[in-house]
């Protein structure tokens, strides 16, 4: 059974329409910029969301937050086919899966912050908006749906398994249509977190380079509208695996990562030679880009065409895997006849301690559309994730 990806809304670093984040990815235009607004005294670029968003008021005071103000965003997209949607099917059938990792933490630092300067709570906080099921909940209460509503939340994989969760949810009967994929918003949590672990770079991430030195944190939002109904992009294949090695940092033999990228291939029914183009977890750090280049070299080769978009939004952790996904169905799309593929940014000094891979240059192109596509998620837990999407028309 093919689950169609028949709709898709996006807000991230790139913009919030898919002209103006297409035209920005193919022409190799960061959204990646330096601030201070989650690190007071110390610049670091990171991937804002800087376009308008719903205001949230209409909400529930235990939903309002910019995390799920960015979900409304991109809904907003799409709200027309998810209207016709549970007309069509009816709200029972309609499910909702989204990927997050901070959901309202944003909200909280800043209750917390008053409180400890010596004012109460504000009245606009209520501890349910960092719930990690807040997203799920709320796009349920904003659509008027009731069929299974919930949250992943593990780390930079969320989006691909919430992805993976809704095709199981067509594929059991449970539901005729789901909304899936992941959001995230920048908070000094993450910030801070990542910083701590000295996984943070001081310039725009360099995947791949023998000069990289971290990521660059991002947010956004990509929700889908899956359905059995035949549409131009289908998800063919998923495929979750754990390393069990440690909590950070990844299995250096990648066991876990060629676990899940066997799995997706083999529900997809295609060769690893059949694969367009692989759209790496690429964070930039040592150890990620050091297992994950391994594991695509023994798998597919040197000659696969791959790139890392995270130098474009930013690693947005819970919307990653889900963002990626977008960057390719919209590369999958009816207007990219000549399979332009999104371009790596970096400074094209490869690390030569690593197999040499085909690092999409600005301007490649297949010659055709763009038929397959893999994208890896490599998460902090050893929770790995790789999602096929294959062109249909």
């Amino acid at each position: 059974m093919k689950l169609f990806l028949n709709e898709c809304g996006i807000v991230c670093a790139l913009g919030d329409s898919h002209a103006e984040i297409k035209r920005r990815l193919f022409a190799g235009e960061s959204g990646i910029a330096p601030t201070e607004a989650w690190s007071p005294g110390r610049t670091l670029p990171l991937g804002r969301v800087l376009t308008g968003l719903p205001d949230g008021a209409a909400l529930p005071l235990g939903q309002r937050s910019r995390n799920n103000r960015l979900a409304l965003a991109a809904l907003a997209q799409i709200r027309a086919a998810v209207d016709a949607a549970v007309a069509r099917y009816g709200a029972s059938r309609i499910g909702i899966v989204i990927g997050t990792s901070t959901s309202g933490i944003a909200e909280t630092e800043a209750a917390l912050q008053a409180h400890f300067a010596g004012a109460s709570l504000p009245p606009d906080f209520h501890y349910a908006q960092q719930e990690m099921g807040s997203p799920a909940a709320m796009l349920a209460h904003e659509l008027k749906v009731s069929g299974p509503a919930y949250a992943h939340s593990s780390a930079c994989a969320s989006g691909a398994k919430a992805m993976a969760s809704a095709a199981r949810l067509i594929r059991m009967g449970l539901c005729d249509a789901v909304l899936s994929g992941g959001v995230d918003t920048l908070c000094g949590f993450t910030v801070a977190g990542f910083s701590a672990l000295e996984s943070v770079s001081a310039a725009r991430c360099n995947p791949l380079s023998a000069n990289r030195g971290g990521i660059n944190i991002g947010e956004g939002a990509a929700l889908f509208l899956m359905t059995r109904e035949p549409a131009a992009v289908a998800l063919c294949g998923w495929g979750e695996a754990s390393d069990g090695h440690h909590m950070s940092a990844p299995d250096p033999a990648g066991s876990g990562a060629r676990l899940a990228i066997a799995e997706a291939l083999g529900r997809a029914g295609v060769e690893p030679a059949q694969i367009d183009y692989i759209n790496l977890h690429g964070t930039a750090t040592i150890q990620n880009d050091a297992m994950e280049s391994r594991v695509v070299h023994e798998l597919f080769g040197a000659a696969v065409p791959v790139s890392s978009t995270k130098g474009y939004t930013g690693h947005a952790l819970g919307a990653a895997a889900a963002l990626e996904a977008a960057l390719i169905w919209m590369a999958m799309q009816i207007d990219n006849p000549e399979g332009l593929l999104p371009p790596q940014l970096w400074d094209g000094v490869p690390d030569p301690a690593l197999p040499a891979l085909n690092v999409v240059a600005p301007g490649a192109r297949l010659g055709r559309p763009l038929d397959w596509a893999l994208s890896n998620s490599f998460a902090f837990g050893g929770s790995n994730a790789t999602l096929i999407l294959g062109r249909t028309r």
